[in-house]
């Protein structure tokens, strides 16, 4: 258990929706499924709970803790597994970057002319879906949509552009390629691209840790593992016991066992 994904997840125990609750669960990602889910928030008390149930000497043998830009998980990670090499987790990061085209395009359309704001409204899901994954008629609008706004054209280009970041293996060329991006936004009038890069450069150091080739880790688990929760909370129609609700969560990713022990486990 080198490389490990630390997460936060948050949903409701009923079916009402009545009582809400946070979780953190820790991932390996070498097999590629959670290990541990616990706490209760989202402070360092709750992460490091993690580390106090697996130890002093196991915490300072992981190599690598794929974590979000919450500071209180940095600050755990630092404090238990001083040897770990940090690195945000680039869904999260690109998340970040979605909510600024869509801070965008709320802005355009509120300066659009009457007769521009039909190419906007209702496009939400057109412009921050990558453009292999829309069908043709998506495609259509979306082409319809930036030949309309060249301001939603310039975010959208730069958005897809920003995710190249991802494929240097070199921190020096890494860090050449940010600095064109963010001088690019000179002169765009896109304030939520200039906020989003302002955070870029404030965490620069556990995003460019993605460069190192041991880095380079699958993060699908982690994006998969919010939605995996929530149909297992679905088809119970909520669960009212902690305890419970963490072990189905471990249990959804285990490996089926083999047929001999399922049939006859003695």
């Amino acid at each position: 258990m080198k490389r490990l994904a630390l997460a936060s997840f948050y949903g409701t125990k009923c079916q009402d929706k009545s009582v809400s609750f946070a979780r953190v669960v820790v991932s390996d990602l070498d097999r590629g499924r959670p290990i541990w889910v616990g706490g209760q928030g989202r402070t360092e008390a709750d992460r490091d709970l993690f580390f106090a149930a697996l130890g002093p000497r196991k915490s300072l043998r992981i190599e690598l803790a794929a974590i979000d830009m919450w500071k209180p998980f940095r600050n755990s990670v630092d404090r238990n597994a001083k040897n770990a090499r940090i690195a945000f987790d680039k869904f999260h990061i690109l998340r970040h970057l979605s909510d600024a085209l869509g801070a965008v395009r709320r802005h355009e359309y509120k300066r659009a002319a009457e007769k521009d704001r039909t190419f906007i409204k209702g496009q939400r899901y057109t412009l921050l879906s990558h453009r292999d994954n829309l069908t043709l008629e998506g495609k259509a609008s979306l082409r319809k949509l930036l030949n309309a706004n060249k301001r939603l054209n310039t975010a959208y280009v730069l958005k897809e552009n920003f995710g190249q970041l991802w494929d240097y293996t070199d921190p020096i060329w890494a860090r050449a390629f940010f600095d064109r991006w963010r001088d690019s936004l000179k002169w765009q009038r896109l304030k939520p691209y200039e906020r989003f890069a302002d955070m870029i450069e404030r965490h620069w150091d556990g995003i460019v840790s993605y460069c190192h080739p041991d880095n380079k880790v699958s993060l699908g688990i982690v994006e998969g593992l919010n939605n995996k929760i929530r149909v297992l909370q679905r088809r119970a129609y909520g669960y009212h016991d902690d305890d419970y609700l963490d072990l189905k969560i471990v249990a959804a990713f285990l490996p089926p066992l083999p047929q001999h022990v399922s049939s006859d486990p003695l």
